[in-house]
């Protein structure tokens, strides 16, 4: 194989993506036309390709050259994978997009809707929005989930993997059982306090505790619009402008990142980030919701376009544009964590804090953490192939209940779930975040993010790509490893 022409291709495959996903989620063009794309750069997923690559990466040595087979392995697969959904995931873009709910006489779009539960201090119509959601989930889209669900299970096995899970972990490097466990422990350790932890902040932020809550209200707890006055919207930009300065960067100078904070009806109610060309060409996309949480997803979604702008251009293509995406997701994560930072809010926002912002923030990340650690130990169910596929809506149902502490609803059982255990990512990253912002704090002050020192340490990291794994990058930089310790330090929590 000509491993310079296949990554040229993948490059150019990547880029024509990367534009028409941002496109279609950001409202800019009604279909998602994947199709064509796959198409003209079929031969990258052929199964000839995939064999070949995973032989070279077998029989690659350590280090660079092994790192890079195997990502190159890993984007074959998934596309191997994607040219048999493509079909499949172009329809339900198009029902997604499409999509309306009917709630008291109103008609509300299907991505519209979480925004909608969010923004509804009536707790019987975000109840209502709620049953209509999942009616038109099990109706319209999850019949398109399973067949693709089955698909893909169906192509790890002829692809000679004993199921999709052992598939994933080969690809990515990542024990997937050993950081179940480690979620498992965070959630015996944090067992004891969680519900204490949560009841005052449920009661502030939903007006009800433990013995009223439910899975419809969970929204307007993340949500928190009592913090929105804190967060106005005139200033949302210009602060995440300042934070960037105060490392060293000029946002405005930055051609590379296009900011699109425009409101489409069409446009995903989830922000994102699609590094079309990285470093060249990346789009940071947010719909705007109102108050603190827009706050968080342009800094969210921004610490992803900044990662991703910094990164060498001479890095090859598979560091550049693949990897352990748990290392985006921490930069994501360690710029979205300033807007609980007293520091930042006094010196940004004017805003004098008692604590209050970080133990909300406290409290929701504790309830994610949990949750997504129940996500990972269920889809290690779901794709292990040794259970039926009539017992899992039950399985996840019952594990995120007992994680959350709330009855949850079965429906959302491959709803819930990203291609290729991206789970991990965030599991991974939450803990990555951690270990970083503490050794900023340690290096540069605990107003770190007014200094260039820091921004001029990050780009040295942002350089890099994704050329490590995320422990790997972890142990570079400050020799500690990847755990979950940390993260229980953080929320205050005895180990």
């Amino acid at each position: 194989m000509d491993l310079a022409a296949y990554r040229a291709a993948a490059a150019a495959f990547s880029a024509e993506l990367g534009v028409e996903l941002y496109r279609h989620f950001a409202g800019l063009a009604d279909e998602l036309a994947i199709e064509p794309i796959y198409e003209r750069h079929g031969a990258l997923f052929t199964r000839a390709a995939v064999d070949e690559l995973r032989a070279l990466a077998a029989g690659a040595d350590d280090g660079d050259g092994a790192r890079g087979l195997r990502a190159l392995t890993s984007f074959a697969v998934e596309g191997f994978l994607g040219q048999a959904t493509k079909e499949l995931d172009a329809e339900l873009a198009r029902r997604e997009a499409e999509l309306t709910l009917a709630v008291d006489g109103e008609r509300i779009g299907y991505r519209e809707s979480s925004i909608v539960q969010a923004n509804e201090p009536d707790r019987a119509r975000r109840a209502a929005l709620e049953a209509a959601r999942l009616e038109a989930l099990a109706a319209r889209l999850t019949p398109l989930r399973l067949e693709a669900h089955e698909r893909t299970h169906a192509l790890a096995r002829e692809l000679g993997w004993a199921s999709y899970h052992a598939m994933c972990s080969e690809l990515s490097g990542i024990d997937l059982v050993a950081l179940e466990r480690q979620t498992a422990a965070f959630a015996a350790a944090t067992d004891a306090t969680y519900r204490e932890r949560l009841e005052p902040e449920l009661r502030a932020g939903v007006g009800v505790g433990w013995d009223e809550l439910a899975r419809a209200d969970l929204p307007v707890f993340f949500r928190d619009r009592d913090a929105d006055a804190r967060f106005p919207a005139e200033r949302l930009v210009e602060s995440f402008t300042a934070t960037l300065a105060g490392l060293g960067i000029e946002l405005g100078a930055q051609a590379n990142i296009v900011l699109d904070l425009e409101r489409r009806p069409g446009k995903s109610p989830r922000a994102f980030c699609s590094p079309a060309r990285v470093p060249q060409e990346i789009y940071l996309v947010v719909p705007p919701i109102g108050g603190r949480d827009d706050y968080v997803a342009l800094f969210h979604e921004g610490g992803h376009a900044e990662h991703y702008a910094w990164v060498d251009p001479e890095l090859p293509w598979e560091f550049r544009q693949l990897g352990d995406n748990s290392i985006t997701e921490a930069f994501a994560f360690l710029f979205d964590h300033l807007l609980e930072d007293p520091e930042w809010l006094r010196r940004h926002l004017d805003v004098e804090d008692d604590g209050a912002l970080a133990r909300r923030a406290q409290a929701q990340r504790l309830l994610l953490v949990r949750r997504y650690g129940a996500k990972l130990a269920y889809e290690l169910e779901l794709h292990g192939g040794e259970r039926q596929l009539a017992e899992l809506p039950a399985r996840y149902a019952a594990r995120l209940g007992d994680a959350v502490g709330i009855a949850w609803p079965r429906a959302t059982w491959l709803d819930d779930v990203d291609p290729g255990f991206y789970v991990a990512s965030y599991l991974r990253a939450w803990a990555l975040e951690t270990h970083l912002r503490a050794l900023l704090r340690e290096r540069f002050g605990v107003a770190w993010f007014a200094e260039p020192a820091a921004g001029a340490f990050l780009k040295r990291i942002w350089r890099d790509g994704q050329r490590l794994r995320a422990d790997e990058l972890l142990a570079a930089v400050s020799g500690a490893e990847l755990d979950f310790g940390a993260l229980l330090g953080d929320l205050d929590i005895a180990a």
